[in-house]
This record gives structure tokens, C-alpha cells and sequence, in this order.
């Protein structure tokens, strides 16, 4: 009994250290990616090994970002308490846990098609070097939105075998979504990465204009969510109702945030979007299957 107790309390921890409640920011994306590109379901194996490689991939990201971060959380009030500032978990671990998500990725895109498993490079390149872009550029919030963006042109791929302009629309969007609301994350480490010399949008162009710039980022994706609906003959009404609610959505968080106000930046970045994705995946499905 003891010993199930701790490896319950060992999987909640890891459940901590990759933040497993996000994992709803790409799977959306990927899941209707996938449907489209299958026309329905596909095969339950494509299926499986689809998730395989996406929650290899998101997990192992996260997991080694907070090795790599390990010591810029420290320093930063807002993550001192994380596990690893805190020893709560060892480095050494993490990172043999990030292995073995990143040979399940690996390995469930060989299983896919040579499409996949040949460009399972890239990505994995995508998924280390993303912790390490604050230290030098300021496009960290887009690279993040790019890494994001290989689940719907992945799940396409695994399925089709080609690339296609559908997916390539469904990537920019969620490439923009993913960059904006990272961006509204960002601001409120603004004077923390300007005082340690950390890049980032809020740091480049202030609160004011990162917040701009996220709600350019926003008014792009809804475009690119609105020209996938046109080109895709599964989507109707039932499509375009999601999109309309995801538009209200958009409002609504950039009416909690402010250059003034980032009391309610977690609620804006993180909580709404939770809610644009689970939108886009009950509508999108809705409409695809109905």
C-alpha cells in the first residue's frame, strides 16, 4: 500500500512539473488536424501512436525546460517555488524522464511514416531550443508558437503522409494564439527579465506594446481560423459559432489586462485559453463529424 501511495505521489509531482492541465493548448489543434486530414478517424493505430508522439513531445519539453530554467527560476520570486529551485525533484531525474518522452516520440513517429519520423529531428531540435531563446532573442514567445504548431501539421502528416495548405493555416494559428497569450504570460515578468537581461516581447517594447503586439497576434489567428473554415468543406455553421464564441473570448482577456492591471494576467493567459481550445476542439469536431 505504502509503495502505490508513492508512486501516486511521484506521478502527481511529474503531473506538477509539466503543468499536464496545458496540454489542452495544442491537443486541440491536433486532434481536429488529424480528423480533417482523415476525414473522420483514422486507424485506431495512426491514432495511438499520434498521441504518443504529442504527449512524448509536450511532456519531455516541459520537463527539460525547467532543468534548463532551472536556475533563472530561482532568482525569480514568481518560480522560486518550483520544484526544482526547491529540491523537490533532482535534475538528474528529470532529464531521464525527458529521454524517455523523447524516445517515445521518436519512436511513435517512426511507427507513423518516413514523413514523420524524418522530420522528428526538427521538432526535437524545436523542443530543447525553446528554453533556451529568453537568453538571446526576444521571438521567444513565436519559437514556443512554432514548436506548439508541429501537433496539427504533425497529426496531418501522420496521417497523409504529405503536406498540404490546411494544415500549414492551422499551424499559423496556432503558432499566433500560442505566441499572444505568452506574450499577456510574459508581462508580468517584465522587470525581472529586464533587470537580469532576459529577452522578451514585454521587455523590448514594454507592457503597452507586448500587449498590442499579443492582440495583433490574437486578430491573426481568429483571420487564420476563419480562412481554414472557408477552404475546409466539413465546416458550417456549427464551425463558425465556435469561432465567434473564441472571438468573445479574445475580448474578454484583453479586457481583464492592462499596462496598469496584471492582477488577472494568469486568468487572461492561461484559464481563457483553455477555454478558446476546448471551443475549438467541441465545435470543430461537432462540425466535422456532424
Amino acid at each position: 500500500m505504502e509503495l502505490i501511495k508513492k508512486i501516486g505521489r511521484k506521478i502527481q509531482a511529474y503531473g506538477k512539473l509539466v503543468m499536464f492541465s496545458h496540454t489542452i493548448f495544442s491537443f486541440s489543434f491536433a486532434l481536429v488536424s488529424m480528423v480533417l486530414a482523415a476525414k473522420g478517424l483514422p486507424k485506431i493505430s495512426t491514432l495511438i501512436w499520434i498521441l504518443v508522439c504529442f504527449m512524448g513531445a509536450r511532456t519531455g519539453a516541459n520537463a527539460i525546460n525547467r532543468v534548463i530554467d532551472a536556475k533563472i527560476d530561482a532568482k525569480n520570486p514568481r518560480t522560486a517555488g518550483r520544484q526544482l529551485p526547491q529540491g523537490e525533484m533532482k535534475s538528474g531525474e528529470v532529464i531521464v524522464f525527458t529521454a524517455i518522452c523523447f524516445i517515445a516520440m521518436l519512436f511513435g513517429a517512426y511507427k507513423l511514416n518516413w514523413l514523420c519520423f524524418a522530420l522528428s529531428p526538427i521538432a526535437l531540435f524545436l523542443l530543447i531550443i525553446y528554453s533556451y531563446c529568453k537568453r538571446f532573442t526576444y521571438l521567444c514567445h513565436l519559437v514556443l508558437g512554432v514548436t506548439c504548431a508541429c501537433a496539427p501539421v504533425g497529426a496531418w502528416l501522420a496521417v497523409t503522409g504529405r503536406f498540404e495548405f490546411i494544415p500549414l493555416v492551422m499551424g499559423a494559428a496556432n503558432t499566433l494564439w500560442v505566441a499572444g497569450f505568452d506574450i499577456i504570460y510574459g508581462c508580468q515578468d517584465y522587470e525581472f527579465d529586464t533587470q537580469n537581461g532576459l529577452h522578451s516581447i514585454p521587455a523590448r517594447f514594454g507592457v503597452k506594446g507586448a500587449l498590442m503586439i499579443a492582440m495583433l497576434f490574437h486578430i491573426i489567428t481568429l483571420c487564420c481560423l476563419i480562412l481554414i473554415g472557408i477552404l475546409v468543406p466539413q465546416f458550417g455553421i456549427i464551425y463558425f459559432i465556435g469561432i465567434g464564441i473564441i472571438a468573445i473570448l479574445f475580448v474578454a482577456e484583453y479586457r481583464m489586462v492592462s499596462p496598469t492591471n496584471l492582477t488577472n494576467v494568469n486568468i487572461a493567459s492561461y484559464s481563457v485559453n483553455q477555454l478558446v481550445s476546448i471551443t475549438l476542439l467541441v465545435f470543430g469536431l461537432l462540425d466535422a463529424f456532424v
